[in-house]
């Protein structure tokens, strides 16, 4: 009896280890993907559906409610992405830039899958760039498929481009062998310096079906041959891009919806003294006020920051004093105030509330809201007219060292 209950043990242990032979039935090798980095979008321009295969209709015979769109993407090559420092050069290139045109995002990636024997994964996607034309047309079109291909990493970057998006796919920058890769960095670099708030296509989604705010997304230049520079901050209204800032404002926008950590720095006179001093934005603080003021709304932004002195424009003049110290800071107070409240009466004149003022008062005064907000396009016109008080308080604690 005692061995007929062993055996029927194995038997059970058999039949519980036969499922763990079979192994990852539905594996696929990664050297059979077709590994997209990046995607670059821009207009197609004129004579772009002859220039499209007969692959998803026939031509002539799908209507064209929009413009056409060109595509180019990034893809890596199986055993040319550095897994460290390179040592010596290479005459490969670690990615095959291809591109094709559609009339629509999706369209256009059935006409790349035609020119590629293997399939195409879009699970290490890195970046996403629009061209600045194509961002003041609408980015509705594409948020449809990108947020429904499960593939798609909401923490990717997008980004907006003066030159033309595919220009990106092939610059070739000297301290990364992969352009996609150092785009991507740049952009969680610009983060951690204190140079941009975070920006990732997920956060980006979440902001655009908001009712009470704003999207907004880098802007970048390419200086140079192959030097890339973050020139502003693109800013939209609904789905479409409607202005930009300058790099300095971006700092300031940074202000306005209370990102602690600076990177920013601006000249400031010395009172007294008739030169300049460079004073840097270390740490920042801000409170957002709402408060309605007969039946209106209004907007109370108070800023702190902690900064230190950087640099003085004549080596001879001396800052010493407490005096010094706080006419200096004085100078950053009005300077901050004024850059600040600038700002957010350019946006206002686009009616694009990229600072989510609109969500305070959503939050605070829902019964405000629930009578005058309806839609987007409500808290738009609400927005163009909005009050605001800008206040700016600065510690310099850090003016440098003194040497006798």
């Amino acid at each position: 009896m005692g061995q007929n209950k062993y055996k029927v043990k194995q038997i059970f242990l058999l039949i519980l280890l036969i499922p763990l032979l079979t192994g990852c039935w539905d594996s696929q090798e990664i050297e059979r993907r077709a590994t997209v980095l990046a995607i670059g979008i821009d207009k197609a321009g004129p004579g772009a559906e002859e220039q499209e295969d007969e692959i998803s209709h026939k031509k002539g015979e799908l209507p064209v409610p929009e413009d056409m769109i060109k595509v180019t993407v990034q893809i890596a090559v199986p055993g040319r992405i550095p897994l460290g420092p390179q040592v010596g050069g290479s005459a490969q290139k670690p990615v095959l830039v291809v591109r094709v045109v559609g009339h629509t995002i999706e369209d256009a990636m059935f006409n790349l899958q035609q020119e590629l024997a293997d399939e195409l994964f879009l699970g290490h996607l890195r970046l996403i760039v629009l061209n600045e034309e194509v961002a003041r047309d609408g980015v509705k079109r594409f948020n449809d498929y990108l947020r429904r291909n499960p593939e798609i990493r909401r923490t990717a970057s997008i980004v907006v481009s003066k030159e033309k998006a595919s220009k990106y796919m092939e610059v070739s920058p000297e301290l990364e062998r992969v352009p996609s890769l150092y785009l991507a960095d740049m952009v969680e670099s610009l983060v951690d310096l204190g140079k941009f708030p975070e920006s990732f296509i997920g956060q980006f989604w979440s902001i655009l079906s908001s009712k009470g705010q704003e999207g907004y997304l880098p802007y970048f230049q390419i200086e140079g041959k192959e030097n890339i520079q973050i020139n502003g901050l693109a800013y939209f209204r609904g789905e479409k891009m409607v202005g930009k800032t300058t790099p300095q404002e971006i700092g300031m926008f940074m202000a306005g919806i209370g990102t602690r950590k600076g990177g920013y720095a601006s000249f400031v006179e010395i009172p007294s003294k008739g030169e300049m001093a460079l004073v840097q934005a270390v740490k920042r603080k801000t409170k957002i006020k709402a408060s309605i003021k007969n039946g209106e709304p209004h907007i109370v932004v108070k800023v702190r920051y902690e900064s230190k002195l950087v640099e003085k424009e004549a080596p001879n003049i001396t800052i010493k004093t407490e005096k010094d110290i706080r006419a200096l800071e004085k100078g950053f107070d009005k300077a901050g105030a004024k850059g600040l409240s600038n700002l957010i009466a350019k946006t206002q004149k686009a009616k694009s509330d990229i600072f989510g003022f609109g969500e305070y008062f959503r939050g605070q005064f829902p019964e405000y809201w629930k009578e005058n907000v309806e839609t987007t396009e409500d808290w738009a016109n609400i927005y163009k007219n909005l009050s605001y008080d800008v206040e700016v308080d600065t510690h310099i604690r850090r003016s440098g060292m003194k040497g006798k």
